[in-house]
């Protein structure tokens, strides 16, 4: 047990669990990283922690100074609560249409929170570019800018991935992750590859992201849309392209809420979206990989997705509730699916981005 100075010292360092239900369906060890265990409940809280100290390291941000960052969410909880630890301000933009219990927890660790209307990237009024914009106009701010802020890559390959690799003992035959910045999924691809390079590494994405079109094809395309908060991009960023990824898929919102239900019902475990698709594609990898130990991420606490995937007024609207599925329906889906093999390497070289 550890014990902390300030919050920010207990990110990290989360617990590795087995799903009971899908693995013994699946023949295959199926683990999650239980990162809602994070002092800000989802995985963001690395990155933020480690942009924060690599910026502070480098004297760009000093305290009193104010953090600016544009997020989904969970990276604007994750950065409001490192600030406060580290005496710093923060001021997040986040699009209006995300979950209301993010925008809360965003003003409960004292952040100024501005939400936005939604538009697409090219649009100067997309809250990326907001924040970018606020924080080149004051010289006290400091912008996060975790799509291109390899630090976000760092916190990943420094900790996440070793974590990974000493909880499983190095025995992991399959990596499962959703990308919204692509800092975990490269992160730990990375580390873990470099112990072992035999590791599979499975890149899911959701409808209306462009990331599966991408690895095949090398251009962003997509359809339809998700329930999903922050996971999918349609440009190539920074930290997505340290990623070593050997097979892509992607699930639609059927799957997402398929597992979510099983795996609520068996396993008394509550996923939220994100989650739920990365343990969709690690069911999938595991009937396709029997007898392998598969690990993804519960990226985020699942009651954060109470107001989407658990409500059934909203699954409704979009005509999604009477679309479940049981998990044998499913198996017979799977059973039939392949992932796509798409061998993305970009970077080579990683020891200036890692020290």
């Amino acid at each position: 047990m550890r014990v902390g100075q300030h919050t920010a010292d207990l990110i990290g360092q989360t617990d590795l669990l087995k799903i009971p239900s899908l693995s013994a369906l699946s023949g295959s060890n199926i683990y999650v990283k239980c990162e809602f265990q994070n002092p800000g409940g989802s995985i963001k809280d690395r990155a933020a922690l480690q942009m924060v100290k690599d910026a502070m390291a480098k004297g760009e941000l000093k305290p009193g100074m104010t953090v600016v960052e544009g997020t989904a969410g969970n990276t604007g909880i994750g950065l409001a609560l490192v600030a406060k630890s580290f005496d710093l301000n923060a001021l997040i933009v986040m699009p209006n249409d995300q979950s209301k219990d993010k925008e809360r927890m965003i003003s409960l660790y004292g952040a100024e929170l501005k939400t936005v209307a939604p538009c697409p990237f090219a649009n100067q009024a997309h809250f990326y570019h907001q924040a970018r914009q606020m924080a080149e106009q004051n010289t006290n701010y400091w912008w996060a800018n975790q799509f291109e802020n390899t630090s976000n890559f760092r916190a990943h390959y420094l900790q996440t991935g070793r974590e990974i690799w000493q909880q499983t003992q190095g025995n992991i035959d399959v990596l499962v992750s959703v990308a919204g910045t692509g800092g975990t999924l490269a992160g730990t691809s990375r580390y873990l590859k470099k112990q072992n390079a035999d590791i599979e590494v499975w890149s899911v994405d959701p409808d209306g992201s462009g990331i599966f079109n991408f690895l095949q094809h090398g251009e962003y395309k997509n359809q339809g849309g998700s329930l999903t908060e922050g996971i999918g991009i349609m440009r190539l960023v920074e930290n997505f392209k340290q990623a070593e990824i050997d097979y892509a898929v992607n699930l639609p919102d059927a799957d997402i809420l398929t597992i979510a239900r099983h795996v609520q019902q068996h396993d008394g475990f509550i996923l939220g979206s994100s989650s739920a698709l990365n343990v969709a594609a690690a069911f999938l990898a595991g009937l396709k990989r029997p007898g392998k130990n598969i690990v993804t991420f519960a990226c985020d606490l699942g009651e954060r997705s109470a107001a989407k995937l658990y409500n059934p007024e909203y699954l409704a609207s979009r005509s999604l509730a009477p679309s479940f599925a049981s998990i044998d329906g499913l198996m017979q889906v799977y059973q039939q699916k392949e992932p796509v093999k798409v061998n993305w390497r970009m970077n080579d070289n990683i020891d200036d981005l890692v020290g």
